[in-house]
């Protein structure tokens, strides 16, 4: 997994060739080109010569190499009650739904999975998605519409920016972090508004200030909107995630987002909220009514995990002090490592190129971490992303510190 798709905040998500709108290519030779689509070879390698070209790397089940690079946060994707779990949910409810949530795609396993999120959350209720993405589009075009606003932080995750381009709202994309920013926007404003926010930023892993933003919120009547698919698991009492650490769990204006495809160890998402906020997205989140409800396998993994994780709640404590251990090792190698919050630390890198070469490098080393290039940043600074977990030991980790540093170009530093 070298990069995770994001979109910077102006909703650019590509380096272009040349204009798509024009299909055939006419030259002073001849005709137009048959191929209406041969412009997207141009462009992919006008992106190879920026160093922009992504690749898929399928993984074998029993890679050799150490992994920093996947979301498995609390180490429960291959735990032996997690995937039991999602065998006999296969063999009990079939491989798949076998429609949407509204007509034969909910199950009991489906229920239980929300009862127990909300609970466990702090949250009045909660409703499951096929994935976190589909949860962060549903959240911000049935919360809003034509005439409302929302107020985007400019590192927010490429799910939430498609929301906020879907859901028809004027949208403001206000500086990093920075509640000030969002009160000058809501400053005037009169009607619907919904502050958006990742509690945890995907790429450097910082933390987003959401008692700042709350109480913003609170003095002009907008809504909180936070998407904590890097804060559940890890942060808050047990993994309750970033909203409860800050008190804001279970609050009349606050809505949170979360996936369940890495503390959980599964695959889908989930929106948690006041119980009348439920029962809206019910009736008109287009991405919840029109998609294939989540495969039984998954939603039994994800409530297994769900489980794990409140029977063994030092597992989010371990996370963290591996995040912790890992930054003070690149720290004292010299590498430009931004102080992690949760369990993802970025590592700056000189170019898209070398931040290549360097993935490959630790690769070919035994490990195995992500490269996050344009469009993928909002910076545009090209970085490794390192994501630690809870069943990696010291010696690993510090094996991992060692192989990084060792293998960094000389602009790293």
């Amino acid at each position: 997994m070298p990069d995770e798709p994001r979109a910077v905040a102006d909703g650019s998500s590509e380096i272009h060739g040349p204009d798509p709108r024009a299909p055939h290519s006419a030259t002073a030779d001849g005709p137009a080109t048959s191929d209406p689509f041969a412009w997207t070879a141009e462009a992919r390698r006008d992106r190879r010569r920026a160093g922009l070209v992504r690749e898929l790397r399928p993984r074998t089940h029993s890679s050799p190499l150490l992994d920093l690079a996947g979301n498995d946060y609390l180490g429960l994707a291959r735990h032996p009650e997690v995937t039991a779990a999602a065998a006999d949910a296969a063999h009990r409810w079939g491989a798949g739904s076998t429609g949407s949530r509204l007509v034969t795609g909910s199950t009991a396993l489906h229920a239980e999975l929300e009862a127990e999120l909300a609970e466990f959350t702090g949250f009045e209720a909660a409703l499951v998605f096929s994935s976190g993405y589909t949860a962060n589009l549903a959240a911000l075009t049935a919360l809003t519409d034509r005439g409302g606003l929302l107020v985007s932080d400019a590192g927010n995750h490429a799910s939430l920016i498609d929301g906020c381009r879907l859901s028809r709202a004027e949208t403001a994309v206000v500086p990093h972090a920075d509640p000030d920013a969002v009160r000058k926007v809501l400053n005037g404003h009169h009607g619907r508004a919904l502050v958006v926010t990742d509690s945890v930023f995907s790429v450097d892993g910082d933390a987003a200030p959401l008692t700042g933003l709350a109480a913003v919120c609170r003095e002009h009547g907008a809504a909180l909107v936070a998407d904590d698919a890097h804060g559940f698991g890890v942060l808050g009492d047990g993994g309750r995630g970033a909203l409860h650490a800050a008190g804001l769990a279970g609050t009349p204006g606050t809505v949170a987002t979360v996936t369940l495809s890495k503390s959980l160890g599964s695959q889908g998402g989930a929106v948690l909220g006041p119980a009348h906020v439920i029962g809206h997205l019910v009736d008109t989140a287009r991405s919840f009514i029109f998609d294939t409800g989540l495969a039984p396998a998954a939603a039994g993994a994800a409530l297994a995990a769900l489980r794990v994780m409140r029977r063994e709640p030092e597992r989010s404590g371990r996370v963290r002090g591996a995040a912790a251990l890992l930054h003070e090792r690149f720290t004292e190698s010299g590498l430009r490592s931004g102080r992690p919050d949760a369990a993802v630390i970025s590592v700056r890198a000189p170019t898209p190129d070398e931040a290549v070469r360097w993935a490959a490098d630790c690769r070919a080393a035994g490990l195995q971490v992500g490269c996050f290039r344009p469009p993928s940043v909002p910076d545009g600074v090209s970085r490794l992303r390192l994501t630690v977990r809870a069943d990696l030991d010291d010696d690993q980790l510090a094996w991992a510190a060692s192989t990084i540093a060792r293998s960094a170009p000389p602009g790293a530093r």
